[in-house]
């Protein structure tokens, strides 16, 4: 289809819903602010969602555009989102991870599953979903660990003779993409997505949460749902797949020993971790430590973090989060999350009860995220709204919290619904089928645990 004809179309469907609300009463609700924050919350999913326009500009605009609808007392307001402690915790950590692959930590991860396995490709097989499972603890950066692990995967099956499409490649590609995905949600710290969710606890649900305490919470109902899905996915690849031999062992091409200053680039990095578990982050706030960690590997004498590593960093998200962070405050604190919890509200039959309530926020949560391509966009917008809902009906702030972190983050149906399921499916181990059925699978197995330990055991 034409690009102009599209983009016709996309603007005749928001003039269309705009005079369907507008005569429908349904806005009459909201004051004239609330109206306005609507309108920005809707021009804010067009742009994270069906415009091409880069997601820095679009970021930019909307903080323009908070300033134009005069929706803030003061213009240093409109940044509020900027001041967040969750973005510059994204930033250091994501220098962190480069410094630790530049200074080549990452392949002693690999030369441990391969040391482990001895090279026989049934252990490497077994061994690579534990191996994701524990990752996010030591490297936090989701695509870091895919384009560590994918140049091994496709070492080992050109050594083994095997096809593109091969069992070893499809299931390994499913572990690195979909899976590496949702495993990143079993620390605060291990990606941008967990320390965002972190971040929106504190802010909207007035819950302070310790790493250990969110270990202890997410990793049981995570590793749960992730060990059912690689079964699950294995079994399907095996059916649908040629037969390999995978009794087969292999070798690893690279040096066997440790990195140079191994030792003095990996002890710092476990105290860091060792501090967010024992000290009270209230006294000892968590961002302290990996910039402390940030000044010592920008030392010369290490000369991991340099200027030109800091340039790399993705700026474009930066700006994104910062905006969404801006917006996700302004809907909170005019109250328009309230008022659109309410009216959702009219949706729920009654004599639900709580589980049957759950189930309905659950179903909400999961269609809003279709809404959107990046998950800490959705979360930002959905989570105050949830936060809402949890005020009305009397609920747990915290079992509904984590029942949006878990289904916004475990939803990997489509390839765009994460960066590292997009690389994965780019390469071209399994189809769109494939992805459809196994995405599928995957977001409902979390979707169901998640419900499960939100209404008997959060």
């Amino acid at each position: 289809m034409d690009s102009k004809i599209l983009l016709g179309l996309k603007v005749f469907f928001v003039i269309f819903l705009a005079a369907a609300l507008w005569q429908s009463g349904i806005l009459e609700a909201y004051s004239t602010e609330q109206q306005f924050t609507l309108l920005l919350l809707a021009i804010a999913i067009y742009f994270w969602t069906l415009s091409e326009v880069p997601f820095s500009a679009s970021s930019l605009l909307l903080i323009c555009l908070i300033l134009i609808f005069n929706l803030v007392e003061v213009p240093e307001d409109a940044f509020r989102g900027f001041l967040s402690n969750a973005l510059y915790f994204i930033l250091v950590l994501s220098l962190i991870s480069k410094a630790l692959v530049k200074a080549g930590i990452d392949k002693v991860f690999v030369r441990i599953l391969f040391t482990l396995s001895k090279g026989n490709v049934r252990t490497i097989l077994f061994g690579l979903p534990f191996l994701i499972l524990f990752m996010p603890i030591f490297l936090p950066s989701a695509i870091a660990r895919f384009r560590i692990m994918e140049p091994i995967i496709e070492q080992v099956n050109t050594a083994l003779n095997l096809s593109k499409h091969s069992l070893f490649r499809k299931f390994s590609m499913y572990v690195i993409g979909i899976m590496n995905q949702n495993s990143t949600m079993v620390v605060f710290t291990g990606g941008g997505f967990p320390i965002l969710a972190a971040q929106l606890l504190r802010d909207f649900g007035g819950v302070e949460i310790s790493w250990l305490g969110w270990f202890i919470r997410i990793a049981p109902p995570l590793w749960i749902s992730m060990l059912l899905v690689s079964f699950g996915v294995w079994f399907y690849f095996k059916r649908t797949t040629e037969k390999m031999v995978i009794e087969q062992e292999v070798k690893l091409e690279g040096d066997k020993e440790l990195p140079e200053r191994f030792w003095k680039i990996v002890l710092p990095f476990f105290a860091m971790i060792i501090s967010w578990i024992v000290f009270d982050q209230e006294l000892v706030p968590l961002i302290i430590a990996p910039i402390l960690l940030v000044a010592y590997y920008a030392h010369p004498r290490n000369g991991l973090i340099t200027n030109e590593l800091v340039r790399s960093h993705d700026w474009e998200n930066f700006l994104l989060l910062g905006a969404s962070f801006s917006l996700g405050y302004l809907i909170e604190e005019n109250g328009t999350a309230l008022v659109l919890a309410s009216q959702l509200m009219n949706l729920l039959p009654e004599g639900l009860g709580e589980l049957g309530s759950m189930t309905f926020i659950a179903c909400f949560i999961f269609i809003l995220r279709f809404l959107f391509v990046v998950p800490s966009t959705s979360m930002i917008i959905i989570f105050p709204i949830i936060m809402s809902y949890a005020e009305i009906l009397n609920l747990s702030v915290i079992s509904l919290a984590f029942l949006v972190i878990m289904i916004i983050g475990g939803v990997t149906i489509l390839p765009i619904h994460s960066p590292t399921t997009l690389f994965a499916f780019q390469k071209g181990a399994f189809s769109k089928r494939d992805q459809f059925i196994i995405g599928s699978y995957s977001s409902l197995i979390i979707f169901i645990v998640a419900l499960t330990w939100a209404y008997f055991i959060w």
